[in-house]
């Protein structure tokens, strides 16, 4: 029976879903390491724990490696997995393992796919396509690569995470704005890319002690930069029923390619690519860890199953359980119209009758809520129809009937 410990900083919902998935597997011990008391977790999902441990800080690799070490003594025995889904605990759970021997990804890989500028040099030098990226800690030596690729340009911590700190500058007035926000330092400097044109989609792939097993692709319309320079654009994100398209050709071939490249080992990457207007392709930036804007959400209903439990059962097993994609899915964040808290929401009336048989999960926003501060919005609306037409369609409609108002 294998022991496993799930690092999960603070018990959030969307966290606690991917705990409750791991704690339901047959034949696993878990054990919980958190920086929230265990009071705080459901009765239900509290019992079905081995074992708990509170931290003072789980992005620390020396209180996560002191940590799991308790753990393994409660546990009795050798952990044989520790994982968690947060893009920052990647690279302290890959020292962790490295320090205490715990099969998985290690530090040196970690690093690959959290530090996105030598994620994009090794992409580079690997010959897959990619924007080009420069590391600054001046406004001379980025004034300098934009004269090398010209405006507008993309600027960004090299460790973000979706999307934020993001920002598209169009201007040598923009990049200085751009550049006293971030404040880059040596050892802390900004990433700047050349900004690319076209439509962005992401690409999942479940792997295997570094073989990909099953890949899938998800649309973003438009595209999340768009979204978070205008935070009144209602957006959508379409998981095609097709795992095979011949327009998706490039990057089931390029996407492989540079998760070896980073060395990605057993788990579910999700990887961020742009199509340009001539069909050209350029990686953008991946991550070794589930994705973000409701994807796993989709997946579960374009699989009729609970995609969190397939991950936890392949990060536990190495093994991969996953039935035949039915249907195509997609989500609609809704976001708020104007300044203040949510007013009402028009339209939802003529929505449930014009879509409400696609309509499977809805999250919808509230008189009296305040503005959400990310990029998923106010609320969503999930879709799905065994048609991928019929899905892309919908949630364009919808995102045109719906408005939430703000006042």
């Amino acid at each position: 029976m294998p022991n496993v410990v799930f690092v999960a900083p603070f018990l959030m919902p969307a966290t606690l879903s991917f705990v409750e998935a791991t704690a339901n597997l047959p034949g696993v011990r878990l054990g919980l390491l958190s920086q929230q008391p265990a009071e705080h977790l459901p009765s239900s999902l509290r019992h079905r724990l081995a074992a708990h441990w509170r931290v003072d800080n789980a992005l620390d690799a020396q209180q996560l490696a002191d940590g799991t070490r308790q753990l393994q003594r409660v546990l009795g025995g050798p952990i044989h997995r520790l994982f968690g889904a947060l893009e920052q605990l990647q690279v302290p759970l890959g020292e962790v393992r490295d320090s205490l021997g715990i099969e998985g990804m290690g530090a040196d890989a970690a690093n690959n796919f959290r530090d996105k500028a030598r994620m994009k040099t090794a992409l580079r030098q690997a010959g897959l396509p990619c924007a080009r990226h420069r590391l600054v800690t001046s406004l001379k030596e980025a004034k300098d690569f934009a004269l090398e690729v010209g405006f507008p340009m993309v600027v960004k911590p090299p460790d973000g995470a979706g999307a934020k700190a993001t920002f598209r500058v169009d201007s040598t007035e923009a990049l200085l704005e751009a550049l006293d926000l971030l404040r880059p330092t040596p050892g802390r400097e900004a990433l700047l890319e050349e900004f690319i044109t076209g439509e962005e989609f992401s690409f999942e792939t479940l792997s295997i002690r570094g073989r990909p097993v099953w890949s899938s692709v998800s649309h973003y319309q438009p595209t999340p930069l768009e979204v978070l320079r205008n935070p009144w654009i209602q957006w959508c994100v379409l998981l095609p029923k097709e795992l095979e398209d011949p327009q998706f050709a490039a990057i089931h071939q390029a996407g492989p390619q540079a998760l070896q490249t980073l060395g990605m080992g057993t788990g579910l990457s999700h990887m961020e690519w742009f199509r340009r207007s001539d069909g050209s392709i350029a990686i953008s930036e991946v991550g070794a860890r589930p994705p973000g804007a409701q994807i796993t959400t989709l997946l579960s209903y374009a699989h009729d199953t609970n995609f969190k439990a397939v991950w936890s059962h392949l990060m536990v097993f190495d093994e991969l359980k996953l039935p035949p994609r039915q249907w195509a899915t997609g989500a609609a964040f809704l976001r708020g119209q104007g300044i203040g808290k949510v007013k009402d929401i028009e339209g939802l009336d003529r929505a449930q009758k014009e879509l409400g048989p696609l309509v499977v999960e809805t999250k919808l926003p509230r008189a009296g809520q305040s503005p959400a501060s990310g990029y998923e919005g106010e609320g969503y609306v999930i879709l799905r129809h065994p048609e991928t037409k019929v899905v892309e369609q919908a949630l364009r409609r919808l995102v045109s009937l719906v408005r939430v108002r703000l006042a």
